[in-house]
């Protein structure tokens, strides 16, 4: 592997550059791993970094415990390195953040429709891979997050098979509030902050995670996502508020509860209840309204590869990110047409996708490039893309997500009761 150091980072004459990228790759661009620490969390262990890269970024940092894919959104993280949480775009010895190449090359990247109503790459995914579980928190819709000049992030969850070979700690979340809690338990949890746990959780309920499912989420929603290493597809913002003071032993400094919220607010206990969705986080068919499986698009096994929808439904009536699992089995190949423009991780095999080798990697040192990541343009997806299957005994396996809207005939929620090719 070639290291990310010894690579130039380019601004100039940058279409010319990525149209020449798009023309080798077969409207295809190579992306390098984007590393992410959280202060606040203890790394699992399970993105294949190496043991001695998990403090990359310094102590001081914390661990990395995210791998962000085909992402132009910024890591909301303290004392952050300029181009934390920003995807590289690999052509040759150069280097250039895939934000730059959309800005620069907009609809002919993600397509006139995205790029005329949102003027970039709206949306995001990531690995979050910790030993335990995260504190209670929500995100923020985009009527609040627009108070402090942000966006909202409604997100999704899947949990690949490849990356959950141990649970780790707690393979359990907790997801909004039982039935009956009021506003003004909330409120209690919130004074006891100081006084150690706050008992937020015991107002919520867990449920057990699998490998091979997942679940949608919208904003405002309480979740203490568990240690399930866990593929996230979501909108492009990184605003959160932790409600939780004591995680583990942990402390949960109040600054991560008020951080995305007016200065003005940040004591005042009635605002901050106030910022949950009542009604959502109270639903008593919260699972019901909220849980993924696996919806084949069609019964394609014959064919020797199997397309799958993991991520799908709306949220508060808009589509805003759509997922899906291909699986290419040994020596085959396909042709996958998709609707647009899309990102991509190979989580198992080897092989090829038009002009761009797969390979999923073993082990990563923190500066290396890699095989397994590319961001496909709508042009491509909807011309058709070849995968190519290399290996004689392992299947191929990727993720890819999309943006906004892109794909109106995806399942809505509750559609795996009805799969019709199991």
């Amino acid at each position: 592997m070639n290291s990310v150091k010894k690579l130039k980072t380019v601004s100039k004459n940058l279409r010319s550059i990525v149209d020449a990228a798009l023309e080798d790759g077969g409207g295809l661009l190579r992306l390098s791993p984007c590393w992410v620490p959280r202060s606040f969390l203890q790394p699992g262990k399970r993105l294949k970094l190496h043991p001695d890269d998990l403090y990359a970024y310094g102590l001081n940092r914390g661990g990395i415990d995210e791998r962000w894919f085909a992402s132009t959104t910024p890591a909301a993280n303290e004392n952050r390195t300029p181009d934390e949480g920003l995807s590289y775009v690999i052509v040759g010895n150069r280097r250039f953040t895939l934000a730059d190449a959309v800005a620069e090359c907009g609809a002919d990247l993600i397509g006139k429709r995205i790029w005329n109503k949102y003027k970039r790459w709206p949306v995001y995914s990531k690995f979050f891979d910790n030993m335990g579980p995260i504190p209670h928190h929500m995100h923020q819709s985009q009527k609040q997050a627009k108070l402090v000049g942000q966006e909202g992030k409604p997100e999704s969850y899947y949990f690949p098979p490849q990356h959950n070979n141990v649970g780790n700690n707690f393979p359990y979340t907790f997801f909004g509030l039982e039935p009956g809690t009021t506003k003004a338990q909330v409120r209690r949890c919130l004074e006891n902050w100081n006084k150690g746990d706050n008992g937020i959780l015991d107002l919520s309920k867990a449920y057990r995670l699998k490998p091979g499912t997942g679940w949608l989420v919208g904003p405002c929603i309480l979740h203490a996502p568990g240690s399930l290493c866990t593929y996230e597809p979501q909108w492009g913002s990184d605003v959160f508020a932790m409600y939780q003071s004591l995680v583990e032993g942990r402390e949960v400094p109040w600054s991560l509860l008020v951080k995305d919220m007016p200065k003005s607010k940040h004591k005042d206990l009635d605002f901050i209840v106030e910022q949950l969705d009542w009604e959502a986080n109270v639903d008593p068919e919260f699972k019901d309204n909220h849980y993924l499986e696996p919806v084949p698009v069609a019964d394609t096994r014959s064919d020797g590869y199997v397309d799958r929808w993991i991520v799908y439904g709306r949220i508060n009536g808009e589509q805003l990110f759509t997922a899906r699992e291909l699986t290419v089995e040994p020596r085959a190949k396909c042709v996958i047409k998709d609707k647009g423009a899309y990102g991509l991780i190979t989580v198992q095999g080897r092989g090829r996708m038009n002009k761009l080798m797969l390979d999923c990697p073993k082990l990563i040192r923190f500066h290396e490039l890699t095989e397994d990541e590319v961001f496909c343009t709508e042009a491509a997806a909807q011309e058709g893309v070849v995968f190519e299957n290399a290996s004689d005994y392992e299947p191929l396996v990727v993720l890819r997500y999309f943006g906004p809207e892109v794909n109106p005939d995806a399942p809505e929620l509750g559609a795996y009761r009805k799969n019709k090719f199991d």
